[in-house]
């Protein structure tokens, strides 16, 4: 096995398993499991520090150890993701998360509907509109990863955006409620 797929099998992998708990935190929503919710509510900060330093790191190494050349949508994707390590690095170090989770639902919202367009186009679903960068950057429909018969890179970046997004709410959801002053 290849480092590339190697560390292709591992990210997909994480795919998956970002997958689930995002599912498993919906259901805890909405079947009201608090202590679920409190944990990642507690935690939802350090969770997608984690997942936005992890999806950052994986698309550094699919382009710079790879090579895999990013295509314009890649690209936006890319600023909707790398800021948000440094401001959710901050805010953990701060230890200020109102003003990341605002900013990190915002950032998240917006990437995961273009990651969830690139999906669908290289799925074949979305039709293809212009796409290259600036003439020699790869096709947007273009796959250069294809595991468990639906990942590619854009579904592991929709996943990444949707995990942030979902610790971001339930976190906003299950914060302390503040009393005015009086």
């Amino acid at each position: 096995m290849t480092l590339i797929s190697a560390a292709s099998l591992i990210l997909s992998s994480l795919t998956v398993i970002g997958q689930v708990i995002i599912a498993l935190i919906i259901v805890s929503i909405f079947v009201r499991e608090t202590k679920t919710l409190e944990v990642v509510s507690k935690n939802a900060l350090l969770f997608s520090f984690v997942v936005a330093l992890v999806a950052t790191l994986g698309s550094l190494f699919y382009s710079e150890v790879a090579g895999f050349e990013p295509c314009k949508l890649c690209w936006f994707q890319r600023i909707f993701m790398y800021p948000q390590v440094i401001l959710l690095g901050i805010a953990l170090w701060k230890k200020n998360r109102e003003l990341a989770i605002y900013n990190s639902i915002a950032l998240s919202f917006v990437g995961a509907l273009i990651a969830g367009y690139h999906y669908l186009l290289q799925i074949g679903i979305a039709p293809e509109l212009p796409c290259a960068a600036v003439g020699y950057s790869a096709a947007c429909s273009q796959r250069f990863v294809m595991n468990f018969g639906y990942i590619t890179i854009p579904m592991m970046a929709l996943t990444a955006f949707s995990l942030i997004v979902v610790f971001s709410i339930t976190a906003k959801l299950n914060a302390p409620k503040h009393r005015p002053l009086s």
